[in-house]
């Protein structure tokens, strides 16, 4: 018998649900499989630009969709469809469970991100790329049903706002990077600089013809930070000006504004700061000094032109025997011979025969041998270029020379020389100096920089010291009796009482500076101010004591020789040499000699090639050298660089900014990067380390660059007390003093000729040997 129609149908729709059912299980089978899951992923990352064309299409498809499946559904029954709901529901449960949070998805290969070209941006770790947050949002964002369209949008967005966000992290972050190598640079526009402006124009004719410097009112900020304000700049000409104060107050500043003419100086000065190295080229050193004088060399390049016309003239435009004269060339010719007596006049006055004979003697005495003299100026390392910088100074004289620091690149011998020569100085001269003894010698004048103002003393650095501390005493016991008064008159309760008070206090202020001598106060003090205390700066170094070791003998040399690979024409020979628990030893020499070398052989980074070194078991030293100070961490604070070296000190943060502090480096630098600090910022941070070293010995090579006087001092003060060995290569002739103050166990060191030979006689006995010789030679000129 045939099936009906009605069993037909049933036949159909029977099998039709078995196909959804099968349909629905290799789905959900599918998804629960997480192979295939990873390599669907795989395959995304792989073509994400694909992935992203296909989806769109799918979502425009899927719109298209909706449309008929909405069509569908109003002839469908209401079970059907409450029952496909749930299989939705289900489905999209099925799908958010496997989902982790990022963390927890498996790993993805990604490249390695590509090295910035900023040097400052290579190790910051930057925010991806645009193309890589498209990629993540497409990653994590989960899949949903057509009908959730809204949800979908809205997790796009939330992407989208993640992504500026990111880029907003990327642009602050490449800012600080812009920031920091703009604060390793020197910018002119960071200073601002305000003065009294002089008075009307008979009074402006006057400045222009005056040799002295006088700017009132004067102040300068530098980045908002005021260095000086409302004080007296008064330089009078043919003194000798030491200016001092303590490190980052603003004396360099003050001699850069000098030499850049941001303060009224007078037309008729020629000024010149001494702050840069000579550019390395291929001419020879003393022909760079000589170069210096701008004239001589345009007078000399004149005369070679007006002499190769008249030679031209002479053999080539001669006049035929027949021939008379030619006017228009007999002119010219009569008219370079006048221009031509005068270039001869002029070089004769300034003394043109005798330049390099002038500048050789000032290299000389600088410390270059003749051969160095001949030698390319690009040969030389940038100390050496340094002593070209302050040869070429000296060479042309000019009316106000300014110097900074110029004994930080000389040997012991050279800055003697360069103290003698500045003796002799007759225009005006200001210098910047950390020597006690190099300022004693050549000034005759002090400015002490204090307070924000410049306050003025007649004579040397030792007689500034004894009036300052006289001055200190008196104005600290002003300003303790005003303050007694005043918390009086508080306690009375009567405001007329405190006024009168104040008012006394600077009556009082105001007669004492009218009465003071000249050489004593500044002129700013002569303001009606009511007292304050003086707030000195000081410091305090301190090294540890050192452990005990079995052997009183630290470290020898016997017999030991050492040559540099390749370096025939210098090496050290024939050493014979110790360091004791509680030894002094200064090493001196002219530079070049090998004193480094030297110093490198005891603290062991160098082997003798021939001989012996030995060392005591568990000898601990402490190094200083500049090289140290230029390997310091820069991305990193001073706090943190010191604990990452010295992770098994057992100190705290908080421990670890008072070691910081005792040497001298003020809270706020603690946890600024190392780049932004000064060099004597950065010197503090490696004494810092040599002390959380717990050294035996302590080997330092010119540990004074780059530190004010007050520092000096200290480190004086603490390599006096130390128990174990100390060995200084300096050029501050006060340092080296004080350690070989004890005579039974200090030792003078004169390295010269590849050789180590000990001095006979004390370190003064040396050093007055050296200024008898050298005054010796410049009275022969």
């Amino acid at each position: 018998m045939a099936p009906s129609i009605e069993e037909k149908k049933k036949k159909v729709d029977s099998k039709d649900k078995k196909d959804k059912d099968v349909t629905r299980e290799k789905k959900e089978k599918k998804e629960k499989d997480p192979s295939k899951d990873k390599e669907r992923k795989e395959k995304k990352e792989k073509d994400p630009l694909k992935e992203k064309k296909d989806k769109k299409d799918k979502v425009s498809s899927s719109k298209d969709a909706t449309k008929d499946k909405e069509k569908d559904k109003k002839s469908k029954d209401g079970k059907d469809s409450k029952s496909s709901k749930k299989d939705e529901k289900a489905n999209g449960a099925t799908k958010s469970t496997p989902r982790q949070p990022p963390q927890a998805q498996p790993p993805r290969v990604v490249p390695p991100p590509k090295k910035a070209q900023n040097d400052y941006l290579g190790d910051i770790d930057l925010p991806s790329s645009s193309s890589e947050d498209e990629e993540e949002g497409e990653r994590y964002t989960p899949i949903y049903a057509a009908d959730d369209k809204d949800k979908e949008l809205k997790s796009m967005a939330t992407y989208r706002d993640k992504k500026k966000l990111a880029d907003k992290e990327r642009k602050q972050i490449e800012e600080a990077a812009r920031a920091k190598v703009a604060a390793l640079q020197d910018d002119d526009n960071v200073f601002d600089v305000a003065y009294e402006q002089q008075g009307g124009a008979g009074e402006a004719s006057d400045v222009l013809s005056a040799t002295d410097i006088k700017v009132h009112n004067l102040t300068i900020r530098a980045k908002g930070k005021v260095l000086l304000e409302g004080t007296t700049l008064t330089i009078t000409a043919g003194r000798r000006y030491g200016l001092v104060g303590p490190n980052g107050k603003g004396k360099s500043t003050l001699l850069r504004m000098i030499a850049r003419r941001q303060v009224p100086v007078p037309e008729t000065l020629d000024v010149l700061l001494v702050e840069q190295e000579v550019v390395g080229t291929d001419e020879a050193a003393l022909d760079a000094v000589v170069a210096a004088d701008v004239e001589l060399m345009a007078l000399r390049a004149e005369e070679a032109d007006i002499q190769l016309r008249l030679n031209a003239v002479s053999l080539d435009d001669r006049p035929a025997d027949d021939d008379a004269p030619q006017p228009s060339t007999s002119a010219a010719n009569d008219a370079d011979n006048d221009r031509l007596a005068e270039i001869y006049e002029r070089l004769a006055e300034m003394g043109a025969d005798s330049a390099k004979s002038r500048a050789s003697k000032i290299l000389h005495g600088l410390g270059f041998t003749e051969a160095m003299q001949r030698r390319s100026t690009n040969e030389f390392s940038g100390g050496w270029r340094m002593r070209i910088s302050l040869a070429r100074a000296l060479y042309i004289q000019p009316t106000v020379l300014l110097l900074d620091e110029p004994t930080n690149h000389l040997d012991l011998r050279a800055v003697l020389w360069l103290e003698e020569y500045l003796q002799r100085w007759k225009k005006t001269l200001i210098v910047v100096s950390h020597d006690r003894d190099f300022l004693n010698t050549i000034t005759t004048d002090i400015i002490h920089l204090h307070d924000l103002k410049l306050h003025y003393y007649r004579g040397n650095f030792a007689q500034f010291e004894e009036m300052y501390e006289q001055k200190r005493k008196e104005v600290n016991k002003a300003a303790e009796k005003f303050e007694k008064q005043l918390k009086a008159a508080k306690r009375s309760g009567s405001k007329a009482n405190q006024d009168k008070v104040v008012k006394s206090a600077k009556q009082t202020q105001a007669r004492k500076a009218k009465a003071a001598p000249a050489g004593y106060a500044d002129e700013d003090s002569k303001a009606a101010e009511q007292p304050k205390r003086w707030s000195d700066y000081t410091v305090h170094f301190e090294f540890p004591e050192p452990s005990e070791l079995p052997s009183s003998s630290l470290l020898q040399l016997l017999d030991a020789d050492f040559k540099y690979p390749g370096r025939e024409d210098f090496g050290l020979k024939d050493l014979n040499i110790g360091i004791d628990m509680g030894s002094r030893v200064a090493i001196v020499g002219p530079n070049g000699a090998g004193k480094t070398t030297l110093m490198n052989l005891l603290a062991g980074d160098l082997e003798p090639t021939a001989g012996e070194a030995r060392r005591s078991h568990a000898l601990r030293v402490g190094r200083y050298a500049q090289h140290f100070v230029d390997a310091l961490k820069f991305d990193t604070n001073p706090v943190e660089y010191l604990l990452s070296k010295y992770p098994k000190s057992g100190l705290k943060p908080e421990q670890m900014r008072q070691q910081l502090g005792r040497f001298g480096l003020s809270g706020h630098h603690h946890l600024q990067p190392i780049c932004k600090l000064s060099g004597g910022q950065k010197a503090r941070v490696v004494f810092t380390s040599i002390s959380l070293a717990n050294p035996h010995i302590l080997l330092f090579d010119e540990p004074t660059n780059h530190l004010d006087m007050q520092s000096i001092d200290a480190l004086s003060d603490a390599l006096e007390q130390f128990e174990g060995g100390v060995v200084v290569i300096s050029h501050d002739s006060q340092l080296l003093s004080r350690v070989c103050d004890d005579a039974e166990r200090s030792e003078v060191w004169l390295v010269e000729d590849g050789q180590v030979q000990r001095y006979d006689g004390y370190f003064e006995e040396y050093k007055e040997e050296l200024i008898k010789e050298i005054s010796a030679e410049m009275d022969e000129d």
